[in-house]
């Protein structure tokens, strides 16, 4: 199934989207994908920037005695394959500095996070410097991210959203093809941060993507997958509209 053009519905329609994409995302995570002292939950505020995905590292017990398991065993470990890749010159350091602290309810650590831009993210300048403030808290406190857009640029993200995370920080400018107009985008961060970005565009099947739960170990989640489940949820009123027509 291609990815769909979400500016054809109204942006509470995609909300209800966003939400089931989230939970079988979180599904497919728990399903077999972790390692077994990790785990994921769907997440409607973290530290303002949600709802999103969270990936968590367990911390011993009865069950589990002894340190924690290494993610790296049951992880690849090879670099993945993306159309275009970026490495820091050094670790994330926002320009304007305050203390941060991420915790969970459960205790456990937040390793990775999935995020999925809405377009509230996008709606104004002030939204969208919000979305950037939290994505820069989150690669300083080396939270590994995925972040999915399947919003066009606008203009405040003319080469997508990556484009100007990436920009603020590091002061390259990355252009996304013009036939690939969103962005897919995964951080692994440690000492430097690294940036594996898959343009897509409309009617493509998505690839997956890796989450990172160490900087050289990461999951494989499958974005085609867990979309298909959640938009066969639907209601068909909508489904009808944004699934393509065949050519007559």
């Amino acid at each position: 199934m291609p990815i769909h053009d979400w500016t054809l519905v109204p942006a509470g329609i995609y909300h209800a989207f966003h939400h089931a994409w989230i939970q079988s995302l979180s599904n497919a995570l728990n399903g077999g994908l972790l390692p077994r002292d990790y785990y994921a939950l769907p997440e409607q505020q973290a530290a303002g920037f949600g709802p999103a995905v969270l990936t968590l590292q367990a911390g011993p017990t009865d069950d589990t005695p002894g340190p924690r398991s290494s993610a790296t065993s049951t992880t690849l470990v090879a670099r993945p394959v993306t159309r275009f890749t970026a490495e820091s010159d050094a670790a994330f350091h926002r320009r304007k500095k305050s203390s941060v602290v991420i915790r969970h309810v459960s205790g456990d650590e937040i390793v990775a996070m999935i995020e999925i831009v809405s377009p509230g993210n996008k709606a104004g300048r002030r939204a969208f410097q919000e979305f950037l403030e939290k994505v820069h808290e989150f690669l300083e406190a080396r939270i590994h991210l995925l972040i999915i857009d399947p919003f066009p640029p606008g203009p405040r993200d003319p080469d997508g959203v990556h484009a100007v995370i990436w920009d603020e920080e590091e002061g390259h400018p990355f252009r996304l093809p013009e036939d690939k107009p969103l962005t897919l985008v995964a951080y692994a961060c440690g000492l430097v941060t690294r940036a594996f970005i898959e343009p897509v565009a409309v009617g493509d099947a998505l690839p997956d993507m890796p989450l990172f739960l160490e900087r050289e170990g990461y999951v494989n989640v499958p974005l085609e997958s867990t979309y298909q489940t959640a938009f066969a949820v639907q209601p068909r009123r909508w489904r009808t509209i944004l699934e393509p027509r065949l050519p007559e």
